[in-house]
C-alpha cells in the first residue's frame, strides 16, 4: 500500500523518538489508526476509555519521565473531551501534543456531522496549533508542533481533516520555498546562565541576609544536591510547593515541608519570619503565604522570563536552568550560621510527632490520614504516587513521604478532579517495573472510573487507594471554612468500588479499621497486577491548614451556628485535633 500523510506523522513521531501515544478511535482519524496498527511494532498505542483520560495520561506520561506525552482523539466530541487534560498540561508546564481528526476538507464549515473546527477551539489551551493541509505540509507541521510543546513546555494541536490523512503522499505540490528535509527532529535543551554581574547581584541580596528561606517548586526537581547545599550555606529551611514534593527527602535536616492549606506550620513560619526568600522554579499561586510585600528580599530562579515577579517582587531574577544557576552561583555565597534552619529543625520536629500521632488514631469511622500514614511505610523508595485533588491532596502531602527516587504529581495550578488514575496509566506505561500508587477521592474516581477496565487491560502494576466518605470533602470545607455556610450539594450516593473493580477484572479491597490498615493495604500492593482498596473514612475530619487564620476561624464558627450538619461531631474531630481556636 502506497504511504498516506498519516504514515509521514506516525514515522516522523517515531523519528522524534515517541513510543507511546494514548487514545480512543473514531471515523475521524481512521486513516491515523491505520497507520498506527502498520507501526505497531515502534508506536505503542493504548486505549482508554474516555478522551479526557488520554490526555490525562499523556501530562502523566510528561511529568514523570521529561518527554512529550502524546494523546489522539477523533474529530468533533473526541477533540472536545481532550479540552480538561490538555489545560492540565498548560497550567502545570508539560510538553503535550494531541492529534485530532477533522471532518472532510472540503466539507469544513458545512454543518457536516462532527464539524467543530477544533483549531480555534484549542487556540487558547495550545502553544502551537496546526491544521495540517497536505502530504508536503506534514513533516513540518509535526517538526514545529513537537518543537514548541518542548521548547515552550506545553501543548501543541495538530488536526487532521480525515481524507487527507489517507491521501497518497506522492501526491505532495511541494512549493519551490519547501524546501525538503530543511528541519531536524532535535531537541535543544536549555541550559541557560545569568551573566556574571547578575550572579553576583543576587549573591549579594543573599548574603546580607539574615533569615534566608528558600522555596522550590518542580523546576527544582533536578537540582536536589545543588538545592541541599544552598540550604547548607545559607542556614535556611526549604519550603516545597507541592510540585515540587520529591525535591528533597521529607525527611530532610534542611526542609520544613509544604506551603499553604495542606502545607506545615513550620514552612508558615519561615515564610513569616524571613528577610530573604529565594524562590526556585515555582509560580506558587497562593500570595497569602508569602511574605508581605516588602517583608523580605527575593531572588528568583525561573526558565520562564514571564513569570518573573508574578508571585513575588523580585530585586534580582535569574533566569535559565535551575541546576546550572545554581552551580554558577554557590561559589558566590558566604557561610552563613545555621540558628534559622535550627529553629525550623527543632519545629519540624514537633510538627512530625503531631502528624504521627494522627496518623495512628484508632477512632471508628476510621480517619483518612490514617490509610496515608499506614501507606507511607509500606512504599518503595522508588515508587510513583499520583494524588487527585480535593483533600486526599492534603492527605497525601501531609502523610506520604518522599524519599529515595520517589516521584510524585498531581494536578498543581488546575487543580482537576479525576487526573489521579489517568496519571498512574501513563506513569505504569512508562515505567512496568516500579511501584505505581494512585491515591483518590470517590468523587474523583467516579469521574473517570471506567479507565479500571483500561488498567485490566494492559495489566498494569498500579494500586488505587480511594478515600471513600461519600461526599465531596474539599467543597464541603471550602463552604464551610472560607465562606461560612453550611456544606450544600455535596453528599455523594455510595458506591462500591471494591465491587466495581471486581467486576471490571481488577483485585478490589476494602479497609474500615484502624488495626487492619497495614494487612490490607500491604496485601493489595503485594497483588500483582492492577488493584483497589477502598478506604471507608470519616467524613467529618478536616484536613485543617498547618495554622487557622482569624477570618477562617469566624467563617467555620458562622458555618456551625447556621445549621451545619453533624455540627457535633465536627466539633468533637476538631476539639481532639487540637485545634481551638476555630471554635
Amino acid at each position: 500500500m502506497a504511504k498516506q500523510v498519516s504514515d509521514i506523522v506516525v514515522e516522523r513521531l517515531i523519528e522524534w523518538g515517541v513510543d507511546t501515544i494514548f487514545g480512543l478511535p473514531g471515523d475521524g482519524v481512521d486513516g491515523f489508526f491505520e497507520s498506527l496498527r502498520t507501526h505497531q511494532d515502534k508506536l505503542k498505542f493504548i486505549q482508554v476509555r474516555h478522551e479526557e483520560a488520554a490526555a490525562f495520561a499523556a501530562v502523566g506520561y510528561a511529568k514523570f519521565t521529561g518527554k512529550l506525552g502524546v494523546c489522539v482523539a477523533t474529530s468533533g466530541p473526541g477533540g472536545i473531551h481532550l479540552l480538561n487534560g490538555l489545560y492540565d498540561a498548560k497550567c502545570d508546564q508539560q510538553p503535550v501534543l494531541a492529534i485530532t481528526g477533522h471532518t472532510f476538507h472540503d466539507l469544513i464549515g458545512m454543518d457536516y456531522q462532527q464539524d467543530v473546527d477544533l483549531d480555534k477551539l484549542y487556540m487558547d489551551v495550545s502553544e502551537f496549533n496546526q491544521r495540517i493541509m497536505g502530504p508536503a505540509h506534514a513533516v513540518n507541521v509535526v517538526d514545529m508542533a513537537i518543537r514548541t510543546a518542548y521548547g515552550r513546555r506545553g501543548v501543541a494541536h495538530i488536526c487532521i481533516p480525515k481524507d487527507i490523512q489517507e491521501f497518497a503522499a506522492s501526491d505532495s505540490n511541494r512549493s519551490k520555498a519547501n524546501v525538503a528535509q530543511h528541519s531536524a527532529d532535535l531537541r535543544a535543551p536549555l541550559n541557560l546562565k545569568p551573566a556574571a554581574l547578575v550572579l553576583q547581584q543576587a549573591a549579594d541580596v543573599i548574603n546580607a541576609g539574615k533569615k534566608v528561606t528558600i522555596f522550590v517548586g518542580r523546576g527544582a526537581l533536578g537540582a536536589r544536591s545543588e538545592v541541599e547545599q544552598l540550604a547548607e550555606t545559607v542556614g535556611g529551611p526549604v519550603v516545597k510547593a507541592l510540585l515540587g514534593k520529591g525535591v528533597l527527602p521529607d525527611h530532610s535536616q534542611y526542609t520544613t515541608g509544604g506551603l499553604g492549606l495542606l502545607g506545615t506550620a513550620p514552612s508558615v513560619d519561615a515564610m513569616e519570619e524571613c528577610d530573604t526568600l529565594i524562590m526556585i522554579g515555582t509560580s506558587f499561586p497562593y500570595m497569602e503565604f508569602l511574605p508581605k510585600p516588602g517583608r523580605a528580599k527575593c531572588v528568583q530562579i525561573e526558565i520562564d522570563p514571564t513569570r518573573i515577579g508574578l508571585r513575588y517582587p523580585t530585586d534580582v531574577a535569574l533566569v535559565g536552568d535551575t541546576k546550572v544557576i545554581l552551580e554558577a552561583l554557590l561559589p558566590l555565597l558566604e557561610k552563613k550560621g545555621g540558628r534559622f534552619l535550627k529553629k525550623a529543625q527543632e519545629r519540624m520536629k514537633d510538627w512530625n510527632e503531631l502528624m504521627a500521632e494522627r496518623g495512628q488514631r484508632q477512632d471508628l469511622p476510621m480517619k483518612p490520614q490514617v490509610v496515608t500514614y499506614t501507606l507511607n511505610k509500606l512504599l518503595n523508595d522508588d515508587a510513583i504516587v499520583a494524588s487527585d485533588s480535593g483533600t486526599i491532596a492534603t492527605w497525601t502531602a501531609r502523610y506520604v513521604e518522599m524519599r529515595g527516587d520517589m516521584q510524585f504529581s498531581l494536578s498543581g495550578s488546575l487543580a482537576t478532579m479525576a487526573n489521579g488514575l489517568p496519571y498512574c496509566i501513563g506513569a505504569s506505561i512508562a515505567y512496568p517495573g516500579r511501584q505505581v500508587v494512585c491515591i483518590v477521592g470517590d468523587g474523583g474516581l467516579s469521574m473517570l472510573m471506567a479507565e479500571l477496565a483500561t488498567l485490566v487491560k494492559y495489566q498494569l502494576n498500579v494500586c488505587v487507594i480511594v478515600i471513600k466518605n461519600n461526599v465531596l470533602g474539599q467543597i464541603k470545607w471550602e463552604q464551610m471554612v472560607l465562606d461560612g455556610n453550611p456544606e450544600f450539594g455535596v453528599e455523594l450516593w455510595p458506591i462500591d468500588f471494591a465491587k466495581v473493580a471486581e467486576a471490571c477484572g481488577a483485585r478490589g479491597f476494602t479497609l474500615e479499621r484502624q488495626e487492619d490498615a497495614e494487612r490490607v493495604l500491604r496485601d493489595a500492593l503485594a497483588h500483582p497486577g492492577p488493584k483497589v482498596v477502598q478506604a471507608v473514612v470519616d467524613p467529618n475530619e478536616p484536613p485543617m491548614p498547618g495554622k487557622v487564620n482569624t477570618d477562617q476561624a469566624i467563617h467555620f464558627a458562622k458555618a456551625l451556628l447556621r445549621g451545619q450538619k453533624d455540627a457535633a461531631k465536627i466539633v468533637q474531630t476538631v476539639v481532639e485535633d487540637k485545634v481551638r481556636e476555630v471554635i
